[in-house]
């Protein structure tokens, strides 16, 4: 556990320049520490970077030098791996490395956390739970939604007073990294296999999920999604009180039943009932179960929590309504950066018989696409590939559907038009990470929207 009191005194290495490490850079020098920030890669490939650095902080390129070698403890960035050769190099001089939420978390003046996890979902679930808490906390009481949803959570803590709430989304990356991490209230709402090139097996990252509850006790509760196994199982391991979600009414503490949410914290009360946001697929419908949990579990009232679902419209890149251009409804859904996330915008229209276009590929992160193979024959009229991973989605979808090869999103977009018919869905879900050719999904998903103006009629 990172405590501030025993290395007060000493240099604070951050490792890595994204904008969680710039973050818990300014963060520790209002703190009073100094600060050095190392990068592993050449000055002339940072040079972008270093206006971002906060004044005060020293940096180098080509770490870590001398100087991040006799650091007293370091920040640790999410995304770089444990056996990336700078972060070795720094755990071998016996340097103690901290995640940058642990880091943040220890100067907060609140403990009342919420924490969202899951291999999908997670983004819904967070800004629907921000939402709620908006609309319920007591005047004077703020909530910050943070976390890998984008604001680190080292740039908001010290905002955050002790009767407000931090809402955190927490990836798989932020959780394997805190060896101390005490949400009052946490959710797990899936576990389906990705990031295995980062965490090395499905099992490890099952484990870095089960940290989001590890350091729960019995007056803390965690949320877990019944009708997935991976989370059944880690529930039995969870040491806070249990809450489920699923189907059955006999043992969830939410469920769906006649177009309504019904939610209560005990299995012998009688339930709240809550019109769920007007959001599509089965998904929406177990994001909005988890925050209602969530909520009720926090305290907030029902009335709160029925408002703000009434007023959710959903996230961007998430399924996103981005028009209808030539008489073709276009979908914008390029947050699905793994299979399983493509697999719940497949059945999100699965009442639509092929007239689904769908924008496949990307970086590939590992995991076979032939699970798409059921609903790429109900549903989808042709599949338009690009990046990196059309060759290996082209070989293993062959025969499913008719395949284009695009390259790129312009070519996918160009070509979608080129077949589309009025009534058709042309859909970007791509199953795979954006890394190849864009910055981040939500680059990816900006551009896409940007192509599709020029279609205006």
């Amino acid at each position: 556990m990172f405590s501030p009191s025993d290395f007060k005194e000493k240099k604070a290495c951050i490792i890595g320049l994204g904008s969680s490490g710039i973050a818990a850079a300014r963060l520790l020098l209002k703190q009073g520490f100094e600060v050095l920030m190392t990068d592993s890669r050449q000055e002339k490939d940072i040079s972008s970077l270093i206006k971002e650095f906060p004044q005060g902080a020293s940096w180098e390129a080509n770490g870590p030098g001398q100087e991040a070698l006799s650091s007293g403890f370091a920040v640790k960035s999410p995304g770089l791996s444990w056996s990336a050769p700078l972060i070795k190099k720094i755990k071998n001089a016996g340097i103690p490395i901290f995640s940058e939420m642990e880091v943040a978390l220890s100067f907060s003046r609140t403990d009342h956390i919420v924490a969202i996890t899951g291999t999908n979902g997670k983004t819904t679930a967070t800004t629907l739970t921000g939402d709620i808490f908006n609309q319920g906390l007591a005047f004077g009481q703020n909530v910050h939604v943070c976390g890998n949803i984008g604001t680190p959570v080292s740039a908001c803590v010290l905002d955050a007073n002790p009767n407000d709430v931090l809402v955190i989304e927490s990836s798989s990356y932020q959780l394997e990294d805190s060896s101390f991490f005490h949400p009052k209230v946490s959710v797990l709402l899936n576990i389906q296999p990705d990031h295995l090139d980062h965490h090395g097996s499905f099992e490890n990252y099952i484990r870095a999920k089960a940290r989001i509850f590890r350091d729960q006790n019995a007056s803390d509760f965690c949320i877990f999604n019944s009708l997935n196994l991976e989370t059944v199982k880690l529930a039995r391991e969870c040491p806070a009180q249990r809450l489920f979600f699923g189907d059955d009414p006999k043992s969830s503490h939410a469920w769906v039943d006649g177009g309504k949410i019904h939610a209560r914290l005990s299995l012998k009360d009688s339930p709240f009932s809550f019109t769920p946001p007007n959001l599509p697929g089965r998904h929406n419908l177990e994001n909005a179960m988890a925050a209602i949990l969530l909520a009720l579990a926090s305290g907030i009232s029902t009335r709160s929590i029925q408002k703000a679902l009434t007023q959710f419209k959903g996230v961007e890149h998430r399924l996103e309504e981005a028009g209808t251009y030539r008489q073709i409804r276009c979908v914008n859904d390029s947050k699905a950066t793994n299979v399983d996330s493509t697999l719940v915008a497949l059945k999100a229209f699965s009442d639509i018989k092929k007239r689904l276009i769908l924008i496949l590929g990307g970086l590939d992160k590992g995991s076979p696409y032939a699970p798409l193979k059921p609903f790429l024959s109900q549903s989808v009229k042709a599949v338009l590939t690009i990046g990196s991973a059309a060759q290996k989605i082209e070989n293993e979808l062959d025969g499913i559907v008719p395949i284009s090869h695009c390259e790129n999103l312009d070519k996918a977009v160009e070509r979608a038009f080129e077949i589309g018919e009025p009534e058709d869905i042309l859909l970007l879900s791509p199953s795979c990470a954006s890394f190849d050719q864009f910055k981040n999904f939500e680059e990816r998903g900006k551009k896409f929207k940007k192509i599709l103006e020029r279609y205006k009629s």
